[in-house]
Parts: C-alpha cells; structure tokens; sequence
C-alpha cells in the first residue's frame, strides 16, 4: 500500500472578530495577496474538464470566514432589518448552533453579506471562485491543502470513498461542528474540504477560457440562474473535495442540505 503523506504545520494567523449580539462573533482571516496557478494540472487524479486550462491569477489582500458561517451566526444576521428578502432564522436540517447552516440559496447568502454590510459598515460579499482557490491552497499544489489524498480523520466526506492513496473510514452522514477536526491550512482557515459545499459568486462557466486573471468574480450580462459552489459536503465524494474543484447549481430557492457559505470583507486593505 502506498504511503499516505499529509502535511501538518503551526502557524498563526492575522484575524478580527466581528461582533454578532448576544456573544456571538465572526472570526475573520486575513489572507495575503499573491498570485497562483488556478485550476488542476492534466494528470490530477479525478479533475474536471472545467478545471483547465490552468492559469495565474493575481489576489489583493482580503478577509474570510475562518470558518464556514454557522447557525448562530446565520440566526443573528437573520434577526436583523431586510435589505432585499426574508430569511428563514433556521434553515438548516442538522441542527446545532455551532454546525454550519445548510439548505440556503446564493440568495439567502447574498441576503446575508447585505445585512451584515448594512450593520457593520463594512462591505461583506461571497468570494470569487478565485479568492475561494486561492484561499484554500494557501500557497499548496496538491489535490488537498493538507497533501496528496484526504481521510476522515481530517474532514468531513462520504469516507466509504477514497481518493489516491487514501483509506476508507467513517461516513457521518451528517454535517460537523466547525473546525471540529482542528486542521487548518497555511492561511488558518478551517473546512476548506468537506462538510458543506460554499457558494461563490460567479456564474457558471464550461472552462477558464477567457476567465478573469485579478481575483475579480466572473460574472455574465444576462439571466444566468447558476453560480458555482466549492469546497465539498458531508455527502460528497473526496475527489469532489478538492481544491480545484467545483460544481455548478442553481441560485435560486432550491435548497439541499449541503450547501453553506464562508463570507469575504474587504477590511484587509486596512489592517
């Protein structure tokens, strides 16, 4: 059997704290800009079409979600003045308040990043599909922040799967506290892989043919109802939790319990 090599390192992370109400807060990471290869090379295992054709792109600083939102935070945001739509306070089918929320729309995410705008002043948004990337490697090459392969000692999957070199494990079924596995990557950020997918803003696009090469969300001039989702779920395939992966879905008021967010706010420009 081939040898599994995960990667582990301790470092520390630049981060405010975004106060909810109620001693709920926001832990946001700042994440350096750089620039990085986006998409999967020709003979990563499991890759999509819509990964290629591999190119650089360049990030500015900005902040994200150390984790993804969860549903005391989800519940807190819900609770304050409407900008554009209602919210449902608790959505989400696996309940526990540090789970994170599932069965929202791009919508209801959206909804959210307004909200927390209006109250804070600050402008919070969805990340890019590239800032999201970027995010996850945090400066790594391999299929996962962590290495070669995955388990589920270190995130949440369907482990009755394996990915390379990978082993077979437990299949919870269910979603997990944030940050319950206690890995983080390079940048501090935790979940990247698993337990739920997280929306970005782009639309949907067939490849990176003519995709933008600054960091900026790719977006359409028409009615274009499917954005891009990143990351993986408690259901998915570990070849789907990779970091060059994603999937397509529909933004409106279809929902699965899978589907979460993580925020962005441009406060990085100011730290």
């Amino acid at each position: 059997m081939a040898k599994i090599v995960i990667n582990r390192e301790r470092r520390t992370a630049q981060y405010f704290i975004e106060d909810l109400g109620d001693g709920i807060g926001l832990e946001m990471v700042l994440i350096p800009g750089g620039s990085f290869m986006m998409g999967s090379p020709e003979d990563e295992l499991e890759r999509n079409h819509n990964e290629s054709p591999q190119h650089s792109v360049t990030i500015q600083p900005f902040c994200l979600g150390k984790y993804p939102v969860t549903q005391a935070q989800w519940k807190a945001v819900a609770d304050l003045p409407q900008v554009n739509r209602t919210l449902d306070p608790d959505p989400s089918r696996f309940k526990g308040e540090n789970r994170p929320v599932e069965r929202v729309s791009w919508y209801d995410a959206v909804e959210f990043c307004d909200r927390l705008s209006q109250k804070t002043g600050r402008q919070y948004c969805l990340p890019s599909e590239a800032e999201w990337e970027y995010a996850c490697r945090a400066g790594t090459t391999t299929p996962f922040h962590f290495g070669e392969t995955i388990t589920p000692e270190l995130a949440n999957y369907n482990g009755e799967y394996t990915y390379g070199a990978g082993v077979e494990g437990v299949y919870r079924k269910e979603t997990t506290p944030v940050g319950s596995f206690g890995v983080a990557n390079a940048f501090g950020l935790y979940d990247m892989h698993g337990n739920v997918w997280e929306w970005c803003a782009d639309h949907w696009h067939k490849n990176y043919e003519r995709a933008p090469t600054d960091g900026s969300a790719w977006l359409d001039d028409n009615d274009n109802q499917i954005r891009v989702l990143r990351g993986g779920s408690w259901g998915a395939h570990p070849g789907y939790c990779r970091s060059a992966c994603s999937l397509d879905f529909d933004a409106a008021d279809f929902r699965v319990d899978n589907n979460g967010f993580r925020v962005v706010c441009a406060a990085a420009r100011t730290l």
